[in-house]
């Protein structure tokens, strides 16, 4: 295959940089969003993972009263 020159006008040269940079600029702000979203999903497993922990904490304390109440020590 034979590589060709390729004319193109000055005006759309600088049209078709303009709209790479532009491309470039969207691209840039997708990935800063989708860092700042990564970092929420992040704050909100953590903030999950402590909910869950404190839950479980809970059901221990309340299954050791339970079973405390159930099954007084005898004297």
């Amino acid at each position: 295959m034979e590589h060709m020159p390729v004319f193109v006008k000055v005006e759309d040269y600088q049209e078709v940089l303009n709209l790479i940079r532009l491309a470039r600029n969207k691209l840039d702000e997708a990935k800063e969003t989708l860092n700042k979203v990564n970092e929420l999903k992040n704050e909100e497993d953590h903030q999950l993972e402590q909910w869950h922990n404190n839950l479980t904490e809970v059901e221990k304390k309340i299954d050791f009263v339970e079973h405390s109440l159930n099954e007084p020590e005898n004297y």
